[in-house]
């Protein structure tokens, strides 16, 4: 099964997509409040023929990400051992925990909404990931039932503002670009597997592809992660873990290649589908 999130009578709603249709569902808060029961209902909904009635084109309804205004966005950086290998951390040992920053829900954007090359920046560099969506509670847990606690996954694009990124050791200034975060629609774990098994994750620039990676390069899985991360804070449904990028970002290369206004992003990811960013000024509808 697979959700988006939609405007609907005047607010955020979760929604079910099947094809190019839309089943909305309730708002985004009452969703995630219990998203596997969501899950049962959605199913019940689609597969009634008397559903179809309250369904709509994908493409007549604005989109929003499919995150409650109380979620944590944890990001993990240098997750991939060959990124890991590139870069301005080439030199260094493998870190022995995930590297972690925190990204702002007001960053969060969905597909085909522009993304703005801030002043200041050369140009954007784009981070193509699985974004992990957490549906349960989890505190103290170990890595089966943190394993258990996954609600499903979507492509996101971890688009970076560089310059901003590398003026301190700090990296929350170049990871919170105004609508930096574009995410897909989200896909239930059971229909994606463990991503130890691996999906291809690729990237193209302008239809020429500058990342290809798979998942099982992870250096820390999913489950490892959110068992570290609730050690120390309780993780709530709605929240997600933007799991790490593959080897090809932009500022590694010589010449650097980096984003700029009329570019367009794909983030491919096998079984999640294809995230399209533009890079430009964002309408005025999508600021809305």
């Amino acid at each position: 099964m697979q959700f988006i999130g939609i405007l609907h009578v005047g607010q955020p709603w979760a929604a079910a997509l099947v094809d190019s249709r839309v089943f909305p569902l309730a708002p985004v808060p009452d969703f995630w409040a219990d998203p596997e029961g969501w899950q049962d209902k959605s199913a019940s909904l689609v597969a009634d023929a008397s559903g179809a009635g309250s369904s709509m084109e994908r493409g007549s309804v604005p989109e929003v990400p499919l995150v409650p205004a109380s979620a944590r966005v944890i990001c993990v950086g240098l997750n991939y051992r060959a990124h890991a290998a590139e870069g301005s951390f080439k030199d260094q040992e493998l870190p022995p925990y995930p590297t972690l920053f925190g990204r702002w829900t007001a960053s969060l954007s969905v597909g085909d909404v522009p993304v703005p090359v801030p002043a200041g920046e050369a140009g954007l560099d784009w981070e193509g990931e699985v974004a992990a969506y957490i549906g349960r509670r989890v505190e103290s847990a170990d890595e089966a039932t943190a394993a258990e606690a996954v609600f499903g996954y979507s492509t996101f694009n971890d688009i970076t503002s560089r310059k901003a990124q590398k003026l301190t050791s700090q990296w929350t200034l170049g990871k919170n670009g105004d609508f930096s975060g574009p995410l897909g629609p989200l896909v239930s774990r059971d229909d994606v597997g463990d991503l130890r098994d691996g999906l291809q994750v690729r990237t193209r620039v302008n239809g020429i592809e500058a990342q290809n990676g798979n998942t099982r390069d992870m250096i820390f899985s999913v489950p490892a992660i959110i068992s570290l991360i609730s050690e120390t804070f309780t993780l709530h449904p709605g929240d997600i873990i933007a799991t790490g990028t593959p080897e090809g970002v932009g500022y590694a290369r010589t010449p650097q290649w980096l984003l700029q206004p009329g570019d367009t992003v794909e983030v491919e990811i096998e079984k999640l589908g294809t995230l399209t960013t533009p890079v430009g000024e964002p309408s005025l509808r999508s600021r809305a």
